[in-house]
């Protein structure tokens, strides 16, 4: 599992992901959009691991979207105006699933942040589970800011993860939220002096999650997903219908009860791998 755009590394049930292209501010090349829905998507797919961290290297998380991927949509190229505007929506919308990976995927996805997520970073943070940042960590929405508006996922999940109002400021604006305000509004989790603390707590709370029943874990992803896209009536019906399916108390129930008798750590079997196509 080699990429060109990050370190991949799985270790007691964590799959890391480390974006290792400093000197270039972690900027979102193409390589990127076609290497992270791949990797999460195996991992998930295989059950490789429990739960995704997501963190950079270097004195910023990431510059966002490189200016390779703006200029590869084909717009300068002879073509009918039509079908050369609908390759690019075809395009969007390609970008729009590399995040959409992180949230669909059956396990949490936690993202720590140091330094500057701008733009593109900001789409991608709104899409994981639980964000961290360092203090002199902050979000920009850039794009306004160089004549566009965001169409990977910031302006439909930030809405979601903070005031609207306050989510329409630092669009309209271009500015930049810094640690101790995305702390205040809940769009991070935490706050953390340097990217070594924010590290080890992140990695931390991730062999937390990593120790419960992945079918539990996986099932609560699920259902706050769903809720927040639905009415209560609605969640609370497919949480009924989940349950009914799901709910094994003679396994992982079970098992929570006799390991806390035996004064031990339970030890859960991980998500069934998922089967990766039609098979004959």
């Amino acid at each position: 599992m080699k990429y060109s755009t990050f370190n991949l590394t799985i270790e007691n049930s964590i799959a890391h992901l480390q974006l290792n292209r400093p000197e270039d501010l972690n900027s979102m090349i193409p390589a990127f959009w076609r290497e992270i829905p791949e990797a999460v998507k195996k991992i998930d797919r295989e059950a490789l691991a429990r739960v995704i961290v997501i963190s950079s290297t270097g004195k910023h998380f990431s510059a966002g979207m490189d200016l390779a991927v703006f200029t590869s949509g084909g717009l300068e190229e002879e073509a009918e105006i039509g079908r050369k505007h609908e390759r690019l929506r075809h395009m969007v919308t390609l970008l729009q699933d590399t995040f959409s990976s992180l949230e669909n995927c059956r396990i949490p996805v936690l993202i720590a942040i140091q330094g500057g997520c701008i733009g593109g970073a900001v789409d991608m943070s709104t899409a994981a589970d639980c964000r961290y940042i360092t203090e002199d960590g902050f979000f920009t929405v850039y794009e306004t800011k160089i004549g566009m508006t965001a169409d990977v996922g910031t302006l439909q999940r930030l809405p979601k993860l903070i005031p609207e109002g306050l989510a329409r400021e630092l669009a309209y604006t271009g500015r930049r939220m810094y640690a101790e305000e995305a702390k205040a509004c809940g769009l991070v989790n935490a706050v953390y002096k340097d990217q070594a603390e924010m590290l080890s707590k992140v990695m931390g709370i991730a062999t937390e999650i990593a120790e419960n029943s992945p079918l539990a874990v996986s099932g609560c992803k699920e259902m706050i997903n769903y809720t927040r896209d639905h009415s209560t009536a609605d969640s609370l019906r497919y949480m009924s219908i989940w349950q009914t399916g799901m709910f094994q108390p003679q396994v992982d129930m079970m098992e929570a009860f006799t390991a806390k008798a035996e004064k031990r750590k339970p030890n859960y079997d991980n998500l069934a791998a998922l089967q990766d196509g039609i098979k004959e």
